[in-house]
């Protein structure tokens, strides 16, 4: 990974978030803010197909290219910025992985327009990443309901449902 330009999620994290979400086998996913493509690859090597991930940083390009290379199967790597990609896609993804920088503002405005999107459909879950200090607590957003909140030291990952 280039030094300073992403921000890998914690392997401890990772690990749980998959052994929460159990076999992926048939599953689409689609990685919102991709960075190295870390987690688009994990979903990967537990089954889950098709597989997009979604990076606007240039600096990340490479990164992500290589790491998406190492995948077992192809994972489809989209440059735009993510807010592009939710208004233009017209697919649709069982799950869905949001990992905003942690500066960004607009999280609650984000899931929201996630939730109008074509990118979910009734029983897609999508998780969201994000600083544990935020006080910003996501009951409902639109048809979203907020199952979970699982902290994992300074982050805290919120588990949504679409109804």
């Amino acid at each position: 990974m280039p030094e300073g330009a992403i921000r890998p999620a914690m392997d401890v994290m990772r690990e749980s978030i998959f052994a929460k979400l159990g076999e992926l086998t048939g599953l689409s996913f689609l990685d919102l803010f991709s960075g190295s493509g870390v987690i688009a690859l994990e979903a990967a090597s537990r089954g889950a197909c098709p597989i997009e991930a979604v990076e606007k940083d240039p600096l990340k390009r490479k990164t992500l290219l290589q790491n998406a290379a190492l995948s077992p199967v192809r994972i489809a790597c989209r440059f735009m910025p993510v807010e592009l990609y939710i208004r233009r896609s017209q697919k649709t993804f069982d799950l869905v992985f949001c990992d905003p920088p942690f500066p960004y503002k607009f999280k609650s405005e984000l899931v929201g327009n996630i939730a109008k999107s074509s990118l979910m459909k009734t029983g897609s879950r999508l998780l969201l990443h994000r600083p544990r200090e935020e006080t910003a607590v996501f009951v409902e957003i639109e048809n979203l309901v907020l199952e979970e909140s699982k902290r994992y030291g300074r982050s805290t990952v919120d588990f949504f449902v679409k109804k």
